[in-house]
């Protein structure tokens, strides 16, 4: 299913690489006169989008298929090793320049002996170029410095390609270059001819998957596999490498390059924890570049226009007012696909597929599950927390960075999020690993506990402060909120209150701890004024009105419970009200 579904892609994209060639950064185009004269190197590098880094630009070129511990050669763009057959590392060892001159050679003899066949200008202008260099002429390093007018350390290992002095195109452009490529790519000696799982034809089997894929968080740098078998272990009737999972060659181009082709785009990518994830649809529909950004946020880069067109359009979601035609055809096929690095191979983490009818239904009742009053919005705040959080930002909420999410909870969510089941269980307990350690109940970790609470436990929870919630957890919250306040107000300025003492124990084991923090509390009421002290012991009397005796323990229901009444309360301190209130000393 994920295979087809990615050449299902590959062949309504525009401008996609064709069978026989790849994306590959080139650095520096090689530019030669019509002799094959070495004129310049030209930069083809360019800026990063963040940062002042310069990358290289991704161009379709010739691919030579997946390279591994021996030598093989590009055609037109290649490395370095094999162009120039230099490396100012090897001067010493003379192994390693025998290695450099073996790699030219290939490279060399392949383009002399393609030569007839292509019949171009500029590609003679190439041979002629591979003819006159010397690998071994003493000034290598001095004439490709100068010739880039940079540092030889700039060029050595980077990818690079030729042009003829006074074109604008490059060789690997040539038309006639890319049918010669095209044509002897596809010419495979003794192909095995079988049943391709993709298309369900007899046709030539690719015994690998090229080109690697590349793009995906902590993957190796020149790509891994989706399918590839290296061990007899995972073989069957003696079927070796991919004819154990038999794909057409064609068709396992056109899935690689597809998956290439969606890692490569930031708008059709976005990050969960250590996983890359990627989103398409079954035809163009204006949720494949808005829903990847919906779900890990729009960055900070992005323009203000998209900004706002996210925003609007989750608002639109969580309303229930998103019109028919903003995202999609409500019956159109979604996919989403999650994958991990595992050494030079790729896991699927998770795949989903539905409907964008079913995944707006989704998204709506996660997003109305999490909405509860922010700590800081437009009102109080330049920089106002998320009204919509991403998927990204909850689950920078189990962790202190973003190296420590725990690596399964990402799929875990996403699975949560597009098929409504429950959230998972590891991710409120992170989360509340996260209040003891910071000692702080923050905006987004008490959304996470109240959509908890109503998707798993079926409970109700208002966004605001509810006075008539009666839950144990929910009172004792806002009874250490109060007594925290009362603490404030007391000693104004005062660096660590009783929330940093006692939080944890409190939440989990709250008969250990309210008699002395009531008893420091009445301390605390003997310096505030009546007015201020009458107002807090008649909060304190109104809580403690529903409540017996403490609870030895809270279950870790009624500890979510705990920090939705602590946080509720303490945004009620802080929350303009209609009617005059004692004046209070403090600040969040």
């Amino acid at each position: 299913m994920i295979l087809q579904a990615l050449y299902q892609l590959y062949e309504r994209l525009p401008d996609i690489d064709q069978p026989g060639f790849a994306p590959m950064g080139l650095s520096w185009a090689v530019v030669i006169s019509p002799d094959g004269d070495l004129q310049c190197l030209f930069p083809l590098r360019q800026q990063a989008e963040r940062g002042n880094k310069l990358v290289p630009t991704s161009h379709s070129v010739p691919s030579p298929g997946k390279r591994t511990s021996g030598d093989k050669e590009g055609f037109v763009a290649d490395k370095t090793d094999y162009l120039f057959g230099f490396d100012p590392s090897a001067a010493n060892d003379p192994k390693a320049k025998e290695k450099l001159k073996k790699r030219f050679e290939l490279f060399r003899d392949a383009h002399l002996s393609a030569r007839p066949k292509i019949n171009h200008p500029d590609f003679d202008a190439m041979c002629l170029f591979l003819e006159k260099w010397n690998p071994e002429d003493p000034d290598v390093s001095e004439k490709l410095a100068t010739a880039a007018n940079a540092q030889i350390d700039e060029i050595i290992g980077s990818n690079l390609t030729f042009q003829v002095s006074g074109k604008t195109s490059f060789v690997h452009q040539i038309q006639e270059v890319r049918k010669y490529w095209s044509k002897i790519s596809s010419e495979e000696k003794d192909a095995t001819i079988g049943l391709c799982l993709i298309t369900g034809e007899e046709q030539p089997l690719a015994r690998l998957h090229d080109p690697a894929i590349k793009g995906v968080v902590g993957a190796q740098s020149s790509g891994a596999t989706l399918v590839s078998f290296n061990a007899k272990a995972y073989e069957s009737y003696g079927k070796e490498q991919s004819y154990n999972a038999p794909v057409g060659s064609i068709p396992a181009f056109a899935y690689c390059t597809a998956l290439n082709w969606l890692t490569g785009q930031k708008d059709r990518r976005f990050r969960i924890g250590d996983l890359t994830a990627v989103f398409w649809t079954a035809e163009p529909t204006p949720a494949e570049a808005l829903f990847p950004q919906m779900m890990s946020g729009v960055p900070d880069a992005e323009d203000d226009v998209t900004k706002q067109r996210i925003g609007d359009i989750l608002e639109k979601i969580s309303r229930g007012t998103l019109g028919s035609d903003e995202l999609g055809a409500p019956d159109t096929d979604f996919y989403i696909l999650g994958l991990s690095p595992n050494a030079s191979r790729l896991s699927v983490r998770f795949w989903h597929t539905g409907t964008l009818r079913d995944l707006i239904a989704n998204l709506k009742l996660h997003l109305n599950q999490l909405e509860i009053v922010r700590q800081w919005d437009e009102t109080n705040s330049k920089n106002p927390e998320p009204l919509h959080p991403s998927s990204y930002q909850l689950l920078r909420q189990t962790a202190r960075d973003a190296d420590g999410i725990p690596p399964l909870l990402g799929g875990a969510l996403m699975r949560s999020i597009l098929l409504g089941t429950d959230y998972p269980s590891s991710f409120i307990t992170a989360v509340h690993n996260r209040i003891r350690a910071e000692r702080d109940v923050t905006y987004l970790k008490a959304a996470i506990l109240r959509a908890w609470l109503i998707r798993n436990h079926n409970q109700t929870i208002t966004t605001m402060l509810d006075e008539t919630n009666t839950n144990p957890g929910y009172r004792l919250g806002r009874l250490f909120a109060v007594l925290e306040k009362a603490q404030q107000d007391a000693l104004p300025g005062i660096n660590s209150t009783i929330r940093d003492r006692f939080y944890a124990s409190a939440s989990a084991t709250p008969r250990a701890v309210f008699g002395r923090l009531l008893r420091t509390y009445q301390h605390h009421l003997g310096k505030l004024d009546e007015k201020l002290k009458s107002y807090r012991e008649k909060q304190t009397q109104e809580i403690l009105s529903s409540l017996g005796d403490f609870p030895a323990h809270l279950n870790l229901q009624n500890q979510s419970q705990f920090a939705l009444g602590y946080y509720h309360q303490r945004k009620d301190f802080f929350t303009k009200k209609d009617t005059p209130q004692p004046t209070e000393t403090a600040t969040v």
